[in-house]
């Protein structure tokens, strides 16, 4: 059982960091938005290819009451991710200690 127990352990750790990488494009991006980015900028462009998939089904399922001038989709995107590293990346790296 060592092994799956230590395949469990790499996926928690990848998913991890995947998690903590999309937290951080995220974060640029919106801090970005405030300082209106040239838009044919590499940089920008490569964030916004990397959020937009994330950011855009937020802002779909997000209800017109809560749409007030500000995008919130980030900080939805936030929370969700919190949620992800603290119950899924936990849960495996349990569940891995647990069939050592």
């Amino acid at each position: 059982m060592f092994v799956l127990s230590n395949l469990l352990i790499a996926i928690a750790r990848i998913l991890d960091v995947i998690l903590t990488m999309l937290y951080w494009l995220i974060l640029i991006r919106a801090l970005i938005s405030w300082v209106n980015p040239d838009p044919h900028n590499p940089i920008v462009q490569f964030l916004y290819k990397t959020t937009e998939p994330m950011l855009y089904p937020i802002r779909k399922i997000l209800p017109l009451g809560l749409r007030f001038g500000i995008d919130i989709s980030p900080i939805v995107a936030f929370l969700a991710i919190m949620f992800l590293k603290s119950f899924l990346v936990m849960t495996l790296l349990d569940l891995a200690i647990k069939l050592k």
